[in-house]
């Protein structure tokens, strides 16, 4: 079963969302690791783009397949996790901690009311 964290939003294509302040934290899912298997590559975006929620932002590529990563929330970027570049593992081993994608400054947060509550999610995945 998926690990799902009771403090995220989550968005339909996988991605979750941390929020503290006006900035969110971005990475994919346990479930969407899970679905990956091994990443191998990772491609974020560049600090200081302006992105438009579910707007293409960034790509993980694992032995099976290469995903696009579909920004929750608009506004800017303002960090990436280099970390993942170096060691794109980290996205299946810690994908709610160093395995997280970007920070984005947001330009409107009622977009988050959007986003999947954790219950939500875990029905739309399949669990209970």
């Amino acid at each position: 079963m998926a690990n799902i964290p009771s403090d995220l939003k989550y968005a339909k294509t996988h991605e979750w969302v941390r929020v503290a302040g006006n900035v969110a934290t971005v990475g994919i899912t346990d479930h969407a690791q899970h679905e990956l298997t091994g990443v191998v590559f990772v491609e974020l975006p560049e600090v200081g783009r302006q992105i438009k929620a579910g707007e293409a932002c960034a790509a993980v590529e694992s032995v099976k397949t290469t995903n696009e990563i579909y920004s929750p929330v608009s506004g800017e970027i303002t960090e990436v996790n280099s970390v993942v570049l170096t060691d794109p593992a980290l996205v299946n081993s810690e994908p709610y901690a160093g395995g997280w994608f970007y920070r984005i400054k947001m330009s409107n947060p009622a977009e988050l009311n959007a986003l999947l509550e954790p219950k939500q999610y875990q029905a739309q995945i399949g669990g209970a």
